[in-house]
């Protein structure tokens, strides 16, 4: 039996040497970016138990530089500036402490 949507999105963040967008991710594992949105929710607060945890690098709007605080969920617009010319948040996961998480088998 295979492994879970999630359990994929897992394991791509885990190896990842770059932390991925949702488009990314969506990209790389051929589901939608909507889809993989919400499941990186879910996902930040169940490998909790397993020791990791879901580095979330924020959104930035490409305009004025604004740095959003890090968040699963994704803004449409600068709050300084209005535009809506943003950088998407990224993700990857590793082991509480900062070290990479090892392979799940």
């Amino acid at each position: 039996m295979g492994m879970s949507r999630r359990q994929r999105i897992i394991e791509l963040l885990i190896e990842t040497d770059v932390p991925l967008s949702p488009e990314d991710i969506a990209r790389i594992l051929k589901i939608d970016a909507k889809t993989v949105r919400r499941d990186l929710e879910h996902i930040r607060f169940s490998i909790q138990r397993k020791g990791m945890r879901l580095v979330i690098i924020p959104q930035r709007c490409k305009k004025c530089g604004f740095v959003f605080k890090p968040s699963v969920h994704e803004a449409s617009k600068c709050p300084r500036c209005h535009s809506q010319w943003l950088e998407p948040p990224r993700f990857r996961i590793v082991k509480m402490g900062g070290h990479r998480a090892a392979k799940s088998e």
